[in-house]
């Protein structure tokens, strides 16, 4: 089974706005491919790309986009994490995001790598560099915002901003129809996220400025934890100090831990209202924490089992 990238905190950083992205579209034909684009990635650095015609995708959420504007057709490898849809998934796996090799990756001859920008490790992605293969490290800040500003660095850097303008747009559309949903709902429940990636192991946390924090945001809930960022273990008495009122976790993660039952073996989480009540909600990874173009449908489904009994859409006006 295909591990899942485990979520990693978001450190603060300065996005580049979209309009700043892509610098110098090339006009249409001869010369263009020569002249190439300019785009900027999440570390501020210019990027040549003058050919996207071969592209190694690395991240989940980057290889979905990818798909969305229509181009999976160019990607000849991805990285592990990039488990949908099955276009891109069946490509050739060059190993997990965070322990790339430059060999593999250059054996295939691409012409542009679209990464991640946790992506790594560096001496990777500068040995790419060294060997004349453009690396543009994308940004993934976990908000509408970081969606927007994933789609149009890759649609920059793979030379269609048009599609990119559209995919934007869609979203927008269907997040906005989300935010309408959340508003109706009567309160914030408290939302423990948890994460394990092995059998037996001890679950983490997701603590402030995670994937976990930012989805359970939009879908209008309240993180149960925010003494400190990113992941860790924690104690029994800080789980029911957290006092949550839903688990959440990711199918996988669930699996691991024995499913529900097995969960709810665990003393701790047994005590809070969620185990009390048994309100556990499992969803796939890359849809939960992935931020791409199907964030909207997962804070949809994320709505749906936080606040039932909320209209997900506004009826229309008696007159």
């Amino acid at each position: 089974m295909i591990p899942f990238r485990m979520p990693r905190p978001v450190m603060r950083r300065r996005l580049v706005p979209i309009c700043c992205l892509l610098l110098a579209l090339p006009p249409s034909g001869a010369g263009a491919a020569d002249a190439g684009i300019r785009v900027r990635d999440a570390t501020g650095e210019t990027i040549v790309v003058r050919d996207s015609s071969r592209v190694v995708s690395v991240g989940g959420a980057v290889s979905e986009v990818i798909h969305a504007l229509g181009l999976a057709g160019r990607v000849i490898a991805v990285d592990s994490t990039s488990r949908y849809p099955e276009e891109v998934a069946s490509k050739p796996d060059i190993g997990y995001m965070r322990q790339l090799a430059a060999e593999p990756i250059l054996a295939l001859a691409p012409s542009l790598v679209l990464a991640e920008e946790d992506s790594g490790p560096p001496a990777a992605l500068d040995q790419l560099r060294e060997a004349g293969v453009p690396v543009v490290l994308v940004p993934d800040a976990p908000s509408s915002r970081g969606v927007l500003d994933k789609i149009a660095l890759v649609a920059a850097a793979l030379d269609v901003p048009e599609r990119g303008r559209a995919l934007a747009a869609r979203f927008e559309t269907e997040i906005d129809a989300v935010s309408a949903a959340v508003a109706r709902a009567p309160g914030r429940p408290r939302v423990l996220f948890l994460l394990t990636v092995g059998r037996g192991g001890t679950p983490l946390a997701a603590g402030r400025d995670t994937s976990a924090s930012g989805i359970i945001r939009l879908a209008g809930g309240a993180n149960a934890i925010d003494a400190f960022e990113g992941f860790k273990p924690l104690s029994s008495e800080a789980v029911v100090v957290a006092a949550p009122d839903v688990i959440l976790v990711t199918d996988r993660s669930l699996e691991l831990l024995g499913g529900v039952e097995g969960l709810l073996r665990i003393p701790e989480i047994a005590l809070t209202p969620a185990g009390r009540r048994r309100r556990i909600i499992a969803m796939d990874g890359l849809l939960l924490l992935g931020f791409g173009p199907r964030t909207a449908a997962a804070v949809m489904e994320l709505v749906r089992r936080l606040h039932p009994g909320v209209p997900l859409h506004r009826e229309p006006d008696e007159s």
